[in-house]
């Protein structure tokens, strides 16, 4: 962590203007800490909802759980040092995610994640503003212009953003997260994606919603851009929001044995889309001065018996990533898991991948 240390005392330095020494804020903290990651060689793991459900279980008096529970401890002995929730409903002052768990449990197993030691990062899926439905509903065009200035769903997408920040808030103004709106907008499965709105469009959604955030002081949040993969460069920087709009640069990319593939056929084309697409991610990354990162993965429920070590591990040990998150392992839905957990038959790999010297647990 000494170069991490560095870093901050860098930024330190950058911010004195006369004499006067601005106060490093929480979000720079973390930006240093992601890249003490990256100076050390090191790859912090990530899985989603770890704390608050699992592949057999699901917490349920919150107020009262201590959140000892993860798979990934279950495995390894020590919880990721990246813990994801999705914020998907917060905008309708639900109670509930769309996965439903509880926004105060969030709160309480980001709190409790971030003191022992750990990162948080939000995603979001927001509803369709129009329809009612949810974010994978893409039936009814300009969706994302109703949401911008002018447009008629101008003063409720203002309401959104207010109760998304003010769920950040609550957590404290002083514990930095990582925040990754509007991802995957290079596909068409989102009302914000590709063929639904213009670059322009998507570029001005991007900038309203961190400008709401900034014009409420949350200098906490990390800001990530993280399109899917497979697109190429030009498709992933024509809707980059902007050097002062983005903290870091991620991609999302899953692997899949569509069309009946073997899995050494999967795990080849895996290894080969992920290097293509980190390889060009990582360019911008350096021509923007960003971190790198590798937002959202993996390949569900995990057939392949040497996924960790052999097929993720390839892919990813080369580049200056800060961070790999896997998805979430469903505690309703047997097959619909992304980590190894307690009884499964390839959690030995897992366990492996967690002892390589590279690659950060929350010890």
């Amino acid at each position: 962590m000494k170069k991490a240390l560095i870093f901050l005392a860098m930024i330190a330095a950058a911010c004195a203007q006369g004499g006067k020494e601005a106060q490093v804020t929480p979000g720079e903290e973390l930006l240093g800490r992601l890249n003490g990651f990256v100076a050390e060689g090191k790859i912090a793991y990530g899985h989603q909802d770890d704390l608050v459900y699992g592949h057999s279980w699901l917490v349920t008096d919150w107020e009262n759980d201590a959140l000892e529970r993860s798979d990934v401890k279950d495995v390894t002995g020590k919880f990721p040092m990246l813990l994801g929730f999705d914020l998907g409903g917060i905008e309708l002052g639900d109670s509930y995610n769309l996965d439903g768990v509880p926004f105060g449990l969030i709160r309480k197993a980001t709190l409790k994640h971030i003191e022992r030691g750990g990162i948080v990062t939000f995603s979001w899926h927001p509803r369709n503003i129009v329809t009612g439905s949810d974010a994978w509903d893409v039936s009814t065009p300009g969706i994302v212009t109703a949401c911008l200035e002018g447009g008629q769903k101008e003063e409720e997408f203002g309401l959104w953003l207010q109760r998304t920040a003010d769920f950040i808030e609550s957590i404290g103004t002083e514990v930095p997260v990582i925040f990754r709106p509007w991802h995957e907008n290079l596909g068409n499965w989102f009302w914000w994606g590709k063929d639904h709105c213009t670059n322009e469009e998507y570029i001005a959604l991007f900038r309203k919603t961190k400008d709401y955030f900034d014009a409420r002081g949350l200098s906490n949040v990390l800001w990530c851009y993280s399109p899917n993969g497979n697109a190429g460069a030009d498709a992933y920087i024509s809707r980059y929001p902007g050097d002062d709009y983005a903290d870091i640069l991620g991609i999302d990319t899953y692997e899949g044995l569509w069309g009946g593939l073997s899995i050494e056929q999967g795990a080849e084309n895996f290894r080969a889309e992920v290097k293509q697409n980190l390889s060009y991610v990582q360019a911008l990354a350096k021509e923007h001065g960003k971190l790198l990162c590798f937002a959202e993965t993996g390949l569900e429920g995990i057939p392949d018996p040497t996924w960790w070590t052999e097929t993720l591990y390839p892919s990813i040990k080369d580049f200056p990533i800060a961070y790999v998150l896997t998805w979430r392992n469903a505690h309703d839905k047997p097959g619909h898991f992304y980590a190894a957990w307690d009884g499964f038959e390839n959690a030995a790999d897992f366990k492996t991948f967690s002892e390589f010297d590279n690659i950060e647990f929350l010890k």
